[in-house]
């Protein structure tokens, strides 16, 4: 790709001004309006390409479609795919996006909350950067860069394609879609609609890396029934919910089966929300490992401890709700394996040491694979996603770009 202007960060810092956040709360499809936003934007943008198909459903997923250009009647449809809505975590309105061109290694302090330092000893990728330009936020905000980073690259990649018909590729589907952020990305994906064979999310972290295993992963949902009554004339009756769920908190282990205290293939019991009163509180958790074996272990454990706590509160009860969220694409694509070959041909293509990784979480990929369509996941350069320190480079960002054409490329002359 010597002498192309790359159009990436440019769609990037525009991008990431748009507040997508996504909203767990929700019960709507997608959960906020607001996604939609960028997901027009995205399909003008499209149109203006000369991709005429483009279009966004009542959902809120942009469908696209790049037309083969090869004489070859046998590659299969290829699909990228990137999540528009950005984490509830933190804060995407009213993001600043500012580059620290040529960066020396010297700290990066958010001008906008001079607490918010990046530093290379608490990032270690950072120290691959130096001469690069590193985007981030302003320090207020989050930056976006999960995942408006893949979707810029992906549109870059499209540009590319369409305006270098040099390039033979196959028929190439574009896929963005809402609510990733929320476990709800591929809810309403229409894969019959999509009829693409095999795909690739562009959401992953270092540059070089493919993604291949990931989290299996539910939510389980406990619903605490206590004993009410009036906190006067409570004694020996009053049996709070609250601090019943409190108990079961505090009985989970300090040092082993969270998320501060596992790394590589360990799992954890996670709390992520209590909401309620004395009477009725209810208890969120998302349970994670990455077999499903792992997985049933967890929540036995998990139940085991809710009786335990019980049996103090001989008047309460309670309801443990096991939801399935998505499943370890491992298990789909080692019965594919050309689609982790092509992809780490075209890193390395890219001038890029390939390398295959696990993930501690999901992408839409994870459901996509079972879905029917086997789908790792690709580099797009974030870090520290999720917080105020995000940070994306320039240069990553374009080698992303150069694999996704690669990508397309692979498919084409292996076929």
């Amino acid at each position: 790709m010597e002498n192309y202007t790359y159009s990436a960060v440019d769609r990037f810092l525009r991008y990431v001004q748009i507040d997508t956040q996504s909203d767990p709360q929700s019960t709507s499809n997608p959960s906020t309006e607001k996604q939609k936003d960028l997901s027009r934007v995205l399909v003008q943008e499209l149109l203006d390409m000369g991709i005429s198909d483009a279009e966004l459903d009542e959902w809120g997923y942009v469908y696209a479609t790049i037309p083969a250009n090869t004489d070859k009647t046998n590659v299969p449809t290829i699909c990228f795919c990137s999540h528009v809505d950005t984490s509830p975590d933190v804060t995407g309105a009213g993001v600043k996006p500012m580059i620290h061109q040529n960066w020396n290694g010297s700290y990066i302090v958010l001008p906008d909350d001079a607490s918010q330092i990046i530093r290379v000893a608490d990032h270690p990728d950072l120290s691959h950067q130096i001469g690069n330009d590193i985007i981030t936020a302003s320090g207020t905000t989050l930056l976006g860069a999960d995942n408006k980073a893949g979707v810029a690259e992906i549109m870059d990649a499209a540009n590319y394609l369409l305006t270098h018909p040099e390039i033979k590729h196959g028929r190439i589907r574009l896929l963005f879609t809402p609510d990733e952020e929320v476990g709800r990305g591929t809810e309403k994906v229409d894969i019959k609609k999509l009829g693409a064979d095999f795909g690739y999310t562009i959401d992953g972290e270092a540059l070089g890396t493919l993604e291949d295993e990931t989290f299996s992963a539910d939510a389980v949902k406990i619903t605490i029934q206590g004993v009410s009554t009036h906190p006067g004339f409570a004694k020996g009756k009053l049996e709070n919910a609250l601090k019943i769920a409190a108990d079961l908190v505090a009985a989970l282990p300090k040092n082993a089966l969270s998320p501060e205290t596992t790394e590589a293939k360990e799992g954890f019991v996670h709390p992520t929300r209590m909401e309620g009163n004395q009477d009725q509180t209810v208890l969120e958790f998302i349970i994670r490992d990455f077999t499903e074996i792992g997985l049933q272990e967890k929540e036995t454990y998990l139940q085991n401890q809710l009786d335990d706590v019980l049996g103090n509160y001989p008047g309460s009860s309670a309801q443990l709700v096991v939801k399935e969220q998505y499943r370890n694409m491992k298990d789909v694509l080692d019965q594919h394996p050309s689609v982790v070959d092509n992809a780490l041909e075209a890193i390395r293509r890219a001038g890029l040491s390939a390398e295959r990784r696990s993930i501690r979480g999901g992408t839409d990929g994870s459901r996509l694979s079972f879905m029917g369509l086997p789908c790792p996941n690709i580099f797009a350069g974030e870090h520290a996603f999720h917080s105020r320190l995000e940070w994306v480079s320039v240069q990553d960002m374009q080698k992303a770009v150069d694999v996704i054409v690669n990508v397309a490329q692979v498919w084409e002359e292996r076929s």
